[in-house]
């Protein structure tokens, strides 16, 4: 007769982090509705290296409303892109990555739509966009994760990787793709892809604030507890 395993250790630190960080910084749930279309996903994501949410999702709105369509943002001379982009840290790298993107959309489905995922796997998804220019892990999992299709992903920006591999839940070096396979087999089975959406935005919070790249406040961390570099610091 075979015991069962038991939980993974990694799992319970988690239920403990997420519980820790809701009592720090509160509940965090995403207020931006249009995220729910997968291809402004896509564009917010392609376009957002470097730059702070809010002026990325602005971005995004102003070219879908100054050009009507994404087959529209395609077609348009990569100057008036950059021109549309210029709020962003790095204008024209984000102009040719999103021309480029679309413009694969457009050859392989015949126009810039998403739809087709939904009939597919999370990983077969992940994998599908991960394809496409400038399309990496962490925007693969923010498309499947936080707009319609509401998949279990979790989204993983640097402050994010930062903090677990301080914590010793990802190796030290892991990448963002590393540390999103290490993790995900661990994530709370009971938990939504609305609950995996929250607690990437409450560690992000903790990454904003507490647990700076060059400047850490352990005493202050509502996870201090369970994290391996914070133990011992004095």
């Amino acid at each position: 007769m075979q015991l069962p395993l038991g939980s993974d250790p990694r799992t319970d630190v988690l239920l403990r982090m997420q519980a820790a960080l809701i009592e720090r910084f509160g509940r965090i749930e995403r207020q931006h509705d249009k995220r729910e279309d997968p291809v402004w996903a896509l564009v917010q994501g392609v376009i957002g290296a470097r730059s702070k949410t809010a002026i990325s999702n602005a971005a995004t709105d102003r070219l879908l409303a100054r050009f009507g369509s994404w087959e529209t943002v395609a077609q348009a001379p990569l100057a008036t892109i950059t021109e549309e982009l210029s709020s962003q840290t790095f204008p024209e790298q984000s102009a040719k990555r999103l021309k480029a993107c679309l413009t694969a959309i457009i050859e392989q489905r015949g126009e810039v739509d998403l739809r087709h995922l939904s009939n597919l796997p999370t990983e077969d998804a992940m994998a599908w966009l991960e394809t496409l220019p400038g399309v990496a892990r962490k925007i693969s999992a923010g498309i499947v994760n936080t707009s319609r299709f509401a998949r279990r992903a979790m989204v993983i920006d640097s402050h994010h990787r930062r903090i677990v591999q301080r914590m010793g839940l990802v190796p030290p070096r892991a990448d963002t793709a590393r540390a999103y396979d290490v993790l995900m087999p661990v994530v709370p089975e009971d938990w939504s892809a609305a609950d995996i959406d929250e607690h990437h935005l409450l560690v992000k919070k903790l990454g904003q604030t507490l647990c700076r790249p060059s400047h850490m406040q352990c005493l202050a961390c509502p996870v201090r507890a369970d994290c391996a570099t914070g133990r011992k610091r004095p």
